[in-house]
C-alpha cells in the first residue's frame, strides 16, 4: 500500500456508487461520517478498488457496503466476520474490511468477534457503535448506557455494557482503537492505521442515532449528540437526569492496543506449503 494523500485529491464520489443514492441513513446519523472516514483512509493508503472488498451484516452499519463501488457483500446477521474469513483466506491479495454495528459485532455475533481477535488473520473490523438496534425495532444492544431508554427497556436499562476495546485486546487482537465521529480527521487515522496493520484490526467508532435512541432519551438533535461526546466519553456521556449518575471520560480514544504477532494466514499458508513439500512427518 503506498500513501496517495498528497498526490492525489480525496473525492468521495469516487469510492460511492451514484446509482444507490440518495442513502437510506436518517438525518444526523453518523454512519455516514464513519462512512466517509473509511473511504477517505483508503484513498490515502492508495487502494486500489478492484482489490478491497467490503463485508457487512445486519443493521443500519450494514447497509453502509452497498454505497462503496468496490466488492461488497451483505450477508447474515452477526455474521460478516465468518464471510471475510473464509474470503481473506481464499484470497490473501485482497483488502478485506468488515462493517459491522454493536449489535451485530457483540450479540449473535459475539463468539465469531473473540475468535477473529484469536486468530489474527489479516481483516479491518469497524464496529459502528450507536448502543442501539436502530432498524429493527430500538431494542437494548451490549453497549446500551446504563439507564438509557430502549423498546425493550422502557424503564432504563440494567445491564452492564460491552467495553468493546477492552474485549478485543483480551481476545488478541493485533490492533485495537477507538474514535468518535465527531473527530473526522482522527477517525480517518485511525482507521488508515488499523487498513495498514498486518493482523486482525478492530476499530470501534462511536456514532450516534438521532432519530431512535436520540428521540427516545431526549438527547437532542445531532449537534448536540455529537458535542457531548466530545466533552465526555461514553458509556456515560449523555447523563441528564438527576436519577442517574455523571461519570465521564471512561473510554480512551485513539490507538488502544497493538499486538504484534504473526499474521494468522501466512502462518497457515507456511504450514501447508511444508505439508505439500514433506516437511512434516
Amino acid at each position: 500500500m503506498k500513501d496517495t494523500a498528497d498526490k492525489t485529491a480525496f473525492d468521495v464520489n469516487h469510492w460511492l456508487r451514484q446509482d444507490q443514492m440518495p442513502h437510506f441513513l436518517c438525518p444526523g446519523c453518523g454512519h455516514g461520517i464513519a462512512l466517509r472516514a473509511l473511504v477517505w483512509a483508503l484513498h490515502d493508503l492508495g487502494i486500489d478498488k478492484d482489490k478491497l472488498a467490503v463485508v457487512s451484516g445486519i443493521g443500519c452499519s450494514g447497509r453502509l457496503s452497498a454505497y462503496i463501488d468496490a466488492n461488497t457483500f451483505h450477508t447474515t446477521h452477526g455474521r460478516p466476520l465468518t464471510y471475510a474469513t473464509g474470503l481473506k483466506l481464499a484470497r490473501p491479495d485482497l483488502h478485506v474490511v468488515v462493517i459491522s454495528g454493536d449489535g451485530d459485532a457483540l450479540a449473535i455475533g459475539g463468539n465469531h468477534l473473540i475468535h477473529a481477535c484469536r486468530r489474527n488473520l489479516d481483516i479491518t473490523c469497524l464496529m459502528l457503535n450507536n448502543e442501539i438496534y436502530g432498524m429493527t425495532g430500538g431494542q437494548v444492544s451490549p453497549t446500551t448506557s446504563e439507564g438509557r431508554y430502549t423498546s425493550t427497556t422502557p424503564a432504563g436499562n440494567t445491564e452492564p455494557n460491552f467495553d468493546a476495546c477492552a474485549l478485543a485486546t483480551a481476545a488478541g487482537a493485533g490492533f485495537v482503537g477507538r474514535e468518535v465521529t465527531m473527530q473526522v480527521l482522527a477517525l480517518r487515522d485511525l482507521i488508515r492505521q488499523a487498513v495498514a496493520h498486518q493482523g486482525f484490526s478492530f476499530v470501534e467508532v462511536l456514532s450516534d442515532c438521532t432519530e431512535i435512541y436520540g428521540r427516545k432519551n431526549d438527547l437532542g438533535a445531532s449537534p448536540e449528540m455529537m458535542l457531548a461526546k466530545k466533552s465526555a466519553m461514553r458509556p456515560f456521556a449523555y447523563r441528564n437526569t438527576v436519577d442517574v449518575p455523571f461519570r465521564a471520560n471512561h473510554l480512551k480514544t485513539g490507538v488502544i492496543a497493538r499486538n504484534e504477532r504473526p499474521e494468522y494466514g501466512a502462518a497457515y499458508r507456511a504450514m501447508t506449503a511444508a505439508l505439500r513439500d514433506g516437511g512434516a512427518e
